[in-house]
């Protein structure tokens, strides 16, 4: 993976977790426009990008319950990469859920 392969935990740090988990959910966002069973390559690259930004949250998180949760909802990521099909509904939920983990990201959710 290039994309965010330069991006450093010291570099991530430097953003809020509201902000982190905003970034994660415009990857989401992207990868949203590509649910048909043609775009499974292109899919699957959006997810490895949503997990490594997720990756690099949890490395730096501060609090151990965004971490948690981080952690938890990477489980549903994972899920979705793995599949053989785009599953709309999972992801639009797995956004959604993303999106409740800080209060201003919440915010986003009138908006999906």
């Amino acid at each position: 993976m290039t994309q965010h392969a330069s991006l450093s935990p010291d570099k991530w740090l430097r953003f809020s977790p509201e902000k982190q988990v905003l970034m994660i959910s415009n990857e989401m966002n992207r990868a949203s426009r590509l649910l048909s069973k043609a775009d499974a390559d292109s899919r699957g690259l959006a997810y490895e990008r949503v997990l490594r930004l997720v990756d690099l949250s949890v490395e730096v998180a501060e609090k151990r319950t965004l971490r948690r949760e981080l952690l938890r909802w990477r489980d549903l990521i994972g899920e979705l990469y793995v599949a053989s099909d785009g599953n709309p509904e999972a992801h639009a939920a797995a956004l959604r859920i993303l999106l409740q983990l800080t209060p201003g990201s919440a915010a986003q959710i009138p908006f999906l």
